[in-house]
């Protein structure tokens, strides 16, 4: 084999080789080794410590479980919820506890239906004109079963504008009159609505001044039952009505022109079957037969109309029961009770312009709108006064035999037989 070149470690001017122009064949080329660094020791991956095996998890440990497709998962670094130390093992959340919500949501609706009835209530209370003091009414009769209430629609104008009186044919009279009157009994017998005709002839009895206090003694002066509130306002009404009924007021209620056909309008009309055509220019009553829908200027003429009846009065207390008994049925209902856009307009329209008694609470109002109500449901009755056919000075007479059994029955709460005219 060829001899290897001397020097060959390095030495000053040594070449890899002879060369191309070396008689003797060129030998194989030293070539300088090249290391490569040796790779750090590698340590063995971490297995969790069994049950019995030292703190390093070491020693006599079953054979390595590299934890493939058990869930667990290497390298992640350690996680909130995880188990296990870093294993980065995430806990699944636990199912909702819907028993849970849906009590604590009930309780809460019950909470806030509760706080807005109660807050309804005393805005609605604190609404009522408690005007009319009862306890100066002297001389009454004795109570009986049942409630009964004294219903008034008065001509008052009071807040109209001259624009209101001209739109509501109601003229721009100075004071109040009564328009219409009515006593509704409410007992166990189903409500009883009694229509007293404006005109009827009674007795103003003796009386004490609802302002001066002072004693009047009656005199047996027959005036029409209007006048006695034209006299001396609600408290001499409910004193004449009683003195000729024999019947006790128990609640006092009196709404004007503008507030009952805010109250029409407020709920967006009451419907009406008009059996028959009528026209009043006093009242601007001009309605055709049949079905329709009043606003509150139609139902103010509605219920004013008597000269288009041969000036009849009584055909016009008809009308006024059958109206408001329409009232009360078309807004003591789930989509006026439930509906605060239309419940709150609807009571802040009536309670602005409703005066009563000082002892009329707000439950009580409740429970004669719903007996008027009633008297249209198929439990209730609707009359007017008995009359005996005659008239004294131009005023209706009352039949005082039917009307003792009438009041008889209503103080006993019992089923009223006696037939209306």
């Amino acid at each position: 084999m060829s001899d290897w070149p001397e020097g060959r470690n390095g030495g000053p001017g040594e070449r890899y080789g002879r060369g191309s122009a070396s008689p003797q064949p060129e030998s194989a080329r030293a070539m300088p080794h090249v290391r490569r660094r040796p790779a750090p020791p590698q340590s063995p991956p971490r297995i969790p410590p069994q049950q019995g095996q030292g703190h390093d998890g070491y020693g006599e440990a079953p054979a390595y479980d590299s934890g493939y497709n058990t869930g667990q998962v290497y390298g992640g670094g350690q996680r909130g919820g995880g188990r296990g130390g870093d294993s980065g093992y995430v806990q699944p959340r636990a199912a909702p506890d819907w028993g849970r919500r849906i009590k604590v949501g009930t309780l809460t609706l019950v909470v806030v239906l509760l706080a807005v009835s109660i807050g309804t209530y005393f805005w609605a209370d604190g609404k009522l004109k408690r005007e009319v003091d009862l306890a100066k009414v002297i001389d009454r009769p004795s109570e009986g079963d049942g409630t009964n209430y004294l219903i008034v629609g008065s001509d008052s104008r009071e807040g109209m504008t001259a624009e209101d009186k001209k739109k509501l044919h109601t003229g721009s009279a100075e004071g109040k009159r009564t328009d219409s009157m009515m006593i509704l009994h409410d007992g166990s017998n189903g409500p009883t609505m009694i229509s007293l005709p404006r005109d009827s002839n009674v007795e103003i009895p003796s009386f004490v001044g609802s302002e001066s206090g002072k004693k009047f003694a009656g005199t047996g002066r027959q005036v029409k039952l209007n006048a006695a509130y034209a006299e001396d306002g609600p408290e001499l009404l409910v004193r004449t009505v009683e003195f000729n009924t024999g019947l006790r007021i128990d609640h006092y209620v009196e709404i004007g022109f503008g507030g009952f056909a805010n109250i029409v309008d407020a709920i967006g009309g009451v419907e009406m079957d008009i059996p028959k055509a009528f026209k009043d220019k006093k009242s601007g009553a001009d309605f055709q037969a049949g079905k329709q829908t009043l606003n509150g200027e139609q139902s103010l003429a509605f219920v004013r109309t008597r000269y288009a009846f041969a000036g009849s009065d009584l055909d016009r207390t008809k009308n006024q029961q059958k109206f408001l008994a329409a009232l009360a049925s078309q807004t003591a209902t789930p989509s006026t009770i439930l509906n605060p856009f239309k419940l709150y307009p609807t009571m802040g329209a009536g309670l602005d312009t409703l005066i009563v008694d000082k002892d009329m609470s707000l439950w009580s109002l409740g429970n004669m709108f719903f007996a008027m109500k009633g008297v249209t449901g198929g439990e209730g009755t609707s009359m007017n006064i008995p009359l005996s056919g005659q008239s004294v000075n131009g005023n209706l007479v009352w039949d005082k035999d039917k009307v003792k059994q009438l009041v008889e029955q209503l103080k006993n709460d019992e089923k009223v037989t006696v037939k209306g005219s």
